[in-house]
């Protein structure tokens, strides 16, 4: 990790990635720069050339089956020796169980000792959700998650989120990670 034990880029550039399907994740990835002091943003399909020259690096998802999607996952995955932080957006309440769960599976993800990461922690909150994924769980999920009265609601909800207080709320988390980094 860069830092105390070993080389530590005099500019302490930070960068956020995101990846985006309905610009949910993109809103909160510009909350996120818009704290943290000295700070790029990138989509998913366009990183700079060199990631290993920033600081901290902030990486945005959507939560596709409890974990962030393809690309993202591909991308946390190969991070190794970064100060990192997570956020994303999904169509279950923040502090639901299966919101935990995906924090903790994204965060497992860089959290091995080959990995050598200082993950400072995740922000989730809700997201609308593709149409076409409501179409397809409307008519495929069935039994597995029936769309029941609640959950309905549940989605309906979702659909005028990311708010102003997700975003007020993403940036005092990612504000808090930047101090703590001394940023």
């Amino acid at each position: 990790m860069k830092g105390e034990y070993s080389y530590e880029p005099v500019s302490r550039k930070s960068l956020v990635i995101y990846s985006s399907l309905t610009g949910n994740t993109k809103k909160v990835a510009e909350a996120v720069q818009s704290v943290i002091p000295n700070c790029d943003i990138f989509p998913i399909d366009n990183l700079p050339e060199n990631i290993d020259e920033y600081y901290f690096i902030s990486v945005g998802y959507w939560v596709d089956r409890g974990l962030p999607d393809a690309k993202s996952k591909k991308l946390i995955r190969s991070l190794k020796n970064m100060n990192i932080a997570l956020f994303g957006t999904l169509g279950a309440y923040p502090d639901s169980p299966h919101a935990k769960g995906c924090i903790r599976d994204s965060e497992t993800m860089l959290k091995t000792a080959e990995k050598n990461n200082n993950v400072l922690g995740s922000f989730l909150c809700l997201g609308k959700i593709d149409p076409k994924l409501m179409d397809y769980m409307g008519k495929f999920m069935g039994e597995t998650h029936p769309l029941t009265p609640e959950r309905k609601a549940r989605l309906m909800e979702a659909q005028t989120h990311p708010d102003n207080n997700d975003l007020e709320n993403a940036k005092a988390v990612f504000k808090g990670f930047a101090e703590r980094l001394g940023l």
